[in-house]
């Protein structure tokens, strides 16, 4: 993904998220309204395995972009779900923003009608993320920034802004976003799930190329505000379930448990997480997971040069039922093909092995033979 802090990723790439010594009860309480372990269930049994991936379009160099009115790309994203669809995906991880609700909500409902029309059409249900601590912590409306030449994910945003972590009293805008959003599609079952928050206690992996504009207390503004987010989504009476991924950090036990992980995985309808790792330290990570009793998703995997591909992985969580969104599809101003190295290390070509994505721009495939297992293991290809 969009991993930005870097120094704490790598110390972390070995030290998964681990849970094999708790039993399924002895986690703590649940938070308040959680669904019970039953409802998660069924909504498994309704949904079956998901699988996709997290959806840009090409066009977009971040969520702005997409969503905006004026850059709204109906066309590309319509033959890009298309490509999605020939893959046999039918989920993908889409992330919103709350700019453009504070510009236009009437418009950006509408957008996002339009956009569930087109997943309908091409027989894909997505889980929406409502919040990104990763990259960019300034974001602002209108015209996006071009992309820095060969850097991975150079324009993302994040939302909310800083200046707005910063101060409470535009949490009711927050607020209004998250409940206003959920409310509108709150009973449709097009959507499979709300991610509220992605990666929370991250930060932007921007230097050097740009200056350090995040505050020191970020982890605690943001442990502050998360329980209040879920409180908000679950105050919209969604029927479809919330989540918020884990993504690093020794929480084996309850003592090593960070703050914002324990905050994730006390509300937490659904159990998500990110593995970037090889396949035997995904299969772990799967197996002590499950002692929750919750159903999974890996809402972030696929990093070529760290081990982590679709083969075996893909048909690893295919076998245990947990739905897989890989990080990248089409690749294009997002530059997600350049590793998250390239913020420190020049890159002044296409990199030898793609970081993440799927396809290139007009649909071909990076390696047809990542494309044939997909196919295969989804069971568009006989």
């Amino acid at each position: 993904m969009k991993k930005a802090f870097l120094p704490r990723l790598v110390r972390n790439l070995a030290v998964v998220t681990s849970l094999g010594f708790l039993s399924a009860n002895s986690y703590a309480a649940d938070g308040p309204g959680r669904w019970p372990v039953e409802k998660a269930n069924n909504w498994l049994k309704e949904y079956g395995w998901l699988r996709g991936a997290n959806f840009l379009p090409s066009t977009a160099i971040n969520q702005l972009d997409m969503w905006q009115e004026s850059t709204f790309d109906e066309a590309t994203i319509d033959r890009e779900l298309g490509y999605a669809e020939s893959l046999g995906f039918n989920s993908m991880r889409v992330f919103l923003h709350d700019l453009p609700w504070q510009q236009d909500s009437k418009g950006f409902t509408k957008r996002i009608e339009r956009f569930l029309q087109l997943c309908d059409k091409h027989k894909i249900k997505p889980l929406f993320v409502l919040f990104d601590s990763c990259w960019y912590p300034l974001p602002y409306p209108g015209p996006q920034m071009g992309p820095l030449p060969y850097t991975h994910n150079s324009g993302w945003v994040q939302s909310p802004g800083v200046s707005v972590l910063q101060t409470p009293d535009e949490y009711p805008r927050l607020q209004a976003y998250v409940t206003g959003v959920i409310k509108q599609f709150a009973k449709d079952r097009r959507i499979v799930g709300w991610d509220v928050w992605n990666e929370p206690d991250n930060f932007d992996g921007g230097a050097p190329k740009r200056p350090d504009l995040e505050p020191k207390n970020k982890v605690e503004l943001v442990n502050a505000l998360l329980p209040q987010v879920f409180a908000w989504a679950r105050a919209a009476n969604p029927v479809q379930p919330l989540t918020s991924g884990v993504w690093h950090g020794d929480i084996r036990t309850d003592e090593n448990l960070e703050t914002t992980a324990r905050i994730q995985l006390e509300n937490s309808d659904i159990i998500s997480f990110h593995n970037y790792s090889e396949a035997p330290i995904l299969l772990r990570e799967i197996g002590e997971l499950d002692r929750f009793g919750r159903p999974m998703m890996c809402t972030e995997y696929m990093a070529r040069p760290n081990g982590s591909n679709f083969a075996p992985q893909l048909g690893q969580m295919k076998s245990k039922n947990v739905a897989a969104y890989n990080w990248g599809f089409v690749s294009g101003k997002s530059q997600t093909i350049f590793p998250w190295d390239s913020w420190t290390k020049k890159y002044t070509s296409e990199p030898p092995v793609w970081f993440h994505d799927i396809l290139r721009i007009d649909g071909s495939a990076y390696r047809q033979s990542e494309v044939d297992y997909i196919r295969q293991t989804t069971g568009v290809a006989k």
